[in-house]
Protein backbone atom coordinates (compact mmCIF):
# COMPACT_ATOMS: atom_id res chain seq x y z
CA UNK A 1 0.00 0.00 0.00
CA UNK A 2 1.28 3.29 -0.57
CA UNK A 3 1.80 6.02 1.67
CA UNK A 4 1.45 9.83 -0.15
CA UNK A 5 1.33 11.20 -3.70
CA UNK A 6 4.98 12.61 -4.22
CA UNK A 7 4.59 14.01 -7.51
CA UNK A 8 2.98 14.49 -10.36
CA UNK A 9 5.02 14.26 -14.15
CA UNK A 10 3.92 16.65 -17.36
CA UNK A 11 6.19 15.96 -20.34
CA UNK A 12 7.18 19.54 -22.59
CA UNK A 13 8.29 20.13 -25.67
CA UNK A 14 10.47 23.70 -23.66
CA UNK A 15 11.02 23.26 -20.18
CA UNK A 16 11.60 27.06 -19.65
CA UNK A 17 8.22 28.69 -21.22
CA UNK A 18 6.54 25.72 -18.88
CA UNK A 19 8.45 26.96 -15.75
CA UNK A 20 7.91 30.89 -16.47
CA UNK A 21 4.29 29.86 -16.90
CA UNK A 22 3.42 28.39 -13.45
CA UNK A 23 5.98 31.02 -11.88
CA UNK A 24 4.40 34.20 -12.73
CA UNK A 25 0.71 32.92 -13.86
CA UNK A 26 0.26 30.77 -10.67
CA UNK A 27 3.51 31.96 -7.90
CA UNK A 28 4.76 28.44 -8.19
CA UNK A 29 8.24 28.04 -7.34
CA UNK A 30 11.01 25.58 -8.39
CA UNK A 31 12.18 23.65 -5.46
CA UNK A 32 14.91 21.78 -7.70
CA UNK A 33 16.64 20.65 -10.90
CA UNK A 34 18.56 17.91 -12.16
CA UNK A 35 19.03 15.32 -15.31
CA UNK A 36 18.05 12.05 -14.83
CA UNK A 37 20.12 9.25 -16.16
CA UNK A 38 18.14 9.28 -19.26
CA UNK A 39 19.27 13.13 -19.87
CA UNK A 40 15.31 14.23 -19.62
CA UNK A 41 15.88 17.62 -18.13
CA UNK A 42 13.47 17.73 -14.98
CA UNK A 43 11.99 20.68 -12.64
CA UNK A 44 10.61 20.13 -9.65
CA UNK A 45 7.66 22.84 -8.55
CA UNK A 46 6.35 22.99 -5.27
CA UNK A 47 2.61 24.16 -5.13
CA UNK A 48 1.50 26.71 -1.75
CA UNK A 49 0.15 24.58 1.24
CA UNK A 50 0.93 21.12 -0.63
CA UNK A 51 3.85 18.56 -0.08
CA UNK A 52 2.85 17.31 -3.72
CA UNK A 53 4.95 18.63 -6.18
CA UNK A 54 4.61 19.00 -10.30
CA UNK A 55 7.82 17.14 -12.16
CA UNK A 56 8.27 19.18 -15.47
CA UNK A 57 10.63 17.22 -17.84
CA UNK A 58 11.83 17.69 -21.32
CA UNK A 59 13.15 14.87 -23.08
CA UNK A 60 15.57 15.06 -25.76
CA UNK A 61 15.22 13.02 -28.90
CA UNK A 62 11.72 12.32 -28.12
CA UNK A 63 8.57 12.40 -29.89
CA UNK A 64 6.56 16.46 -29.67
CA UNK A 65 4.41 16.68 -26.82
CA UNK A 66 0.78 17.09 -28.26
CA UNK A 67 -1.38 17.07 -25.61
CA UNK A 68 -5.66 16.05 -26.47
CA UNK A 69 -8.35 18.35 -25.34
CA UNK A 70 -9.72 17.42 -21.55
CA UNK A 71 -7.25 14.98 -21.74
CA UNK A 72 -5.95 16.10 -18.01
CA UNK A 73 -5.60 19.30 -16.36
CA UNK A 74 -4.57 20.69 -12.53
CA UNK A 75 -6.69 22.27 -9.91
CA UNK A 76 -5.29 25.04 -8.01
CA UNK A 77 -7.71 26.39 -5.07
CA UNK A 78 -7.79 30.37 -4.87
CA UNK A 79 -9.19 32.57 -2.23
CA UNK A 80 -10.82 35.29 -4.68
CA UNK A 81 -11.53 34.69 -8.41
CA UNK A 82 -12.39 38.45 -9.14
CA UNK A 83 -8.57 39.36 -7.65
CA UNK A 84 -6.69 36.63 -9.22
CA UNK A 85 -7.88 37.71 -12.44
CA UNK A 86 -7.50 40.63 -12.34
CA UNK A 87 -3.88 39.75 -11.38
CA UNK A 88 -3.62 37.10 -14.43
CA UNK A 89 -4.13 40.07 -16.86
CA UNK A 90 -1.85 42.52 -15.61
CA UNK A 91 0.59 39.78 -16.04
CA UNK A 92 -1.01 39.09 -19.62
CA UNK A 93 -2.14 36.23 -19.37
CA UNK A 94 -5.94 35.38 -20.09
CA UNK A 95 -8.52 32.65 -19.05
CA UNK A 96 -9.16 29.95 -21.53
CA UNK A 97 -12.91 29.31 -20.23
CA UNK A 98 -14.81 31.13 -17.21
CA UNK A 99 -15.20 31.98 -14.62
CA UNK A 100 -18.29 30.35 -14.21
CA UNK A 101 -20.23 29.31 -11.10
CA UNK A 102 -20.26 25.47 -10.50
CA UNK A 103 -23.37 23.36 -9.50
CA UNK A 104 -21.63 23.45 -5.52
CA UNK A 105 -21.49 26.91 -5.53
CA UNK A 106 -17.64 27.13 -6.27
CA UNK A 107 -16.53 29.61 -8.75
CA UNK A 108 -13.94 27.99 -11.47
CA UNK A 109 -11.76 29.23 -14.40
CA UNK A 110 -9.36 27.69 -16.54
CA UNK A 111 -6.24 28.61 -18.48
CA UNK A 112 -3.91 26.82 -20.46
CA UNK A 113 -0.59 26.17 -19.45
CA UNK A 114 1.90 25.83 -22.37
CA UNK A 115 1.86 22.83 -24.51
CA UNK A 116 -1.69 22.69 -24.01
CA UNK A 117 -2.16 21.50 -20.51
CA UNK A 118 -5.33 23.18 -18.65
CA UNK A 119 -5.18 24.61 -15.33
CA UNK A 120 -8.36 24.74 -13.75
CA UNK A 121 -9.03 27.13 -10.70
CA UNK A 122 -11.42 26.87 -8.14
CA UNK A 123 -12.53 29.52 -5.91
CA UNK A 124 -14.47 27.14 -2.88
CA UNK A 125 -18.03 28.60 -2.18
Amino acid sequence: MVKKLLHTRMRVNDLERTVSFYEQALGLKVSRRHTSPRGAQLAFLKTPNSEEEIEICQLPNSPLVQVQPDLMHLAFAVDNMESFVAELKTKGFVLSDGPSKSSSGSVIAFIDAPEGYEVELIQHS
